[in-house]
């Protein structure tokens, strides 16, 4: 009976969304109250959100709500609002008057995108691990309603119709959501090639949607041919053939090249649209066509502060906001004239002095990091996670893997042919980057006499690369499961292996092996030794192995292994291995 109620209580949400008329909303780490007199913005590095009055342009409130908070939005025409803290698996609700916190919502893992109905009597939220969209009474904390809606969503946008637009990160594949029973009842692909699509926006009157995008071009190893920025547009309405387009935009305005499409805003009579580009620092403003074929016109492009990853705009379509993250600023600019206002100081760096210049060299593509402008560190290691993605590098192909770690857990890469960060100077100066380099000089070779200590600036990136610490996993919230408790004595069991290679806090023993993985790929120019990567994390670092071959542990432990090379996991019952994978997926269940 109480599903049921929860249920009825969601479609009497849903019904009042439509019977106001409203325009949909999208996730953002920013967002405007429906009076225009408060604004929010959550600062992912300190973990905090700031509350800014409108009317003053000054900083009301800086709440601290814990690690990493991503997606905020306002609760309907109140002044309250919900963040999604992601690395906490927390909901908080704010008052933005009072800076008060009035509730805190657990989720089971990595909400990022928020919205909310316009009366603000309910949320949806996603989880980008496992995959699942959740409806929340933000008012009691309940879970209305729960739903698997695909692999790794982030983007969420809420239309005037009612309906849920969500986005798989790693594919950029976009899946309407019916708002009620959060079942999936439309999907829209698009290139293989698509990738990190973190947002989309819903258009106030039309059946359209934007998401901005990045198109990995997996088998080219070349800065000017391997990552393209890239505006998707979809169209919602249903029985339209399921129609997407995409608007390539290093070549949008003639061939001014722009690089990490973060979030696209619309004006709210869906007339502009607004794209703001972290790894260039730039912005365009663009018409919106009602033509069905160009869809969007170049206007202007402008200059915005450091790694800009949200842009908004005001009710009265009289000014836009722009995030600059490594700033920690909010900037005003005229929609009239395009010009600056005003910039309103929201946060303070958290971190050493050297890691935020770190943390800035990793994000922009700007010189001396690249010299063409598509290319930046972050375009493959977005806030230190992996692209999800395997590429095909010069040496074979090569996983992505992810940063959180990578002090304890040196030599780097899957060869290991690089035992510090600093080396990766050989990276920013070679053809994939072709920057000019942090070094003044001459560059030491990997493996050979240190890197370290030659220039102030590339300390400083190997300060912030080093930085990334591990989540704990959320199979083990409770601790380890009966059959995790298994699956731990079978991995440091002398039958299995799996611990003698796999050893130490981190699960590596620093060193590499031959586990017969090396003959698979006929590219490989390196191989068969490959290093031993740490198991923490693994739950969600699919696909597996150096050359991304299986895309789950259960083919880790099956049909990607040669002659129980890699762990004498032949002989385990189907029950054992379920056992491994429990234990496996529970790492890190305490730190290291």
């Amino acid at each position: 009976m109480k599903r049921i109620h929860q249920l009825l209580r969601l479609v009497a949400v849903v019904l009042l969304f439509a019977a106001e008329g409203m325009a949909g909303t999208s996730n953002s780490l920013m967002d405007i109250s429906t009076d225009g007199t408060r604004l929010a913005c959550s600062n992912r590095d300190s973990g905090t959100v700031s509350i800014v009055d409108l009317r003053t342009k000054k900083k009301l409130f800086e709440v601290p709500v814990g690690s990493h908070p991503e997606g905020v939005t306002f609760l309907g025409n109140s002044h309250r609002l919900a963040v999604a803290v992601y690395s906490d698996d927390t909901v908080k609700v704010l008052d933005a008057d009072s800076g008060k916190i009035e509730r805190t919502i657990e989720v089971f893992d990595e909400p990022y995108g928020v919205v909310s109905n316009p009366t603000g009597t309910a949320l949806w939220v996603t989880l980008e691990y496992p995959g699942r969209v959740i409806a929340l009474d933000p008012s009691t904390g309940a879970t209305l309603q729960e739903q698997a809606v695909g692999r790794f969503p982030r983007g969420l946008a809420l239309t005037s119709a009612g309906q849920l637009l969500v986005t798989e990160y790693f594919t950029g594949i976009v899946k309407a959501v019916d708002a009620t029973t959060l079942q999936v009842t439309d999907e829209w692909a698009g290139s293989a090639q698509d990738n990190l699509a973190r947002q989309i926006v819903a258009h106030p009157t039309r059946p359209k949607a934007y998401l901005p995008l990045q198109r990995s071009m997996t088998n080219v190893a070349h800065g000017s041919g391997s990552i393209f920025p890239y505006l998707s547009i979809i169209d919602t309405e249903a029985g339209t053939g399921k129609r997407r387009k995409r608007v390539q935009m290093d070549s949008f305005n003639q061939t001014y090249v722009v690089a990490n499409p973060w979030e696209v805003a619309l004006s709210p009579d869906g007339g502009t649209l607004y794209l703001v580009f972290s790894g260039t620092n730039d912005l365009f403003v663009c018409h919106v066509l009602n033509d069905d074929y160009h869809e969007v016109e170049f206007v202007e492009v402008l200059r915005t502060g450091a790694n800009p990853r949200a842009v908004k705009v005001s009710p009265d379509s009289q000014t836009f906001y722009v995030y600059n993250a490594l700033d920690f600023t909010v900037d005003a600019y005229s929609t009239k004239t395009l010009k600056r206002q005003q910039s309103i100081a929201v946060t303070d760096w958290t971190g050493t002095p050297e890691e935020l210049l770190g943390k800035k060299l990793f994000y922009t593509a700007n010189p001396p990091m690249s010299s063409r402008r598509w290319i930046s560190c972050s375009s493959c290691h977005p806030d230190g996670d992996s692209d999800g993605r395997t590429w095909q590098q010069p040496e074979g192909l090569r996983n992505t893997q992810a940063l959180f770690g990578l002090k304890e857990t040196h030599p780097i890469h899957w060869s290991a042919d690089r035992d510090e960060v600093q080396d990766f100077e050989h990276t920013i100066r070679s053809p994939l980057m072709q920057g000019k380099g942090l070094i003044r000089g001459a560059v030491h070779d990997s493996l050979d006499a240190k890197n370290s200590g030659v220039s102030r600036e590339l300390d400083a990136l190997a300060a912030y690369a080093n930085s990334h610490h591990f989540s704990l996993s959320p199979w083990a919230k409770k601790g380890l499961s009966p059959s995790a408790q298994r699956g731990k004595e079978l991995f440091f069991s002398k039958e299995t292996g799996c611990a003698t290679c796999h050893s130490g806090a981190y699960y590596t023993d620093l060193q590499r092996h031959d586990v017969g993985t090396g003959q698979d790929d006929k590219t490989e120019l390196i191989g068969p030794l490959f290093d031993t990567p740490t198991l923490l994390g693994i739950y969600r670092t699919a696909p597996y192995l150096h050359h991304g071959r299986a895309q789950t542990l259960e083919e880790v432990l099956t049909t990607s292994k040669v002659d129980d090379r890699h762990g004498k996991t032949s002989g385990l019952t189907s029950e054992q291995r379920a056992d491994l994978i429990e234990y496996l997926k529970a790492l890190p269940y305490e730190q290291p």
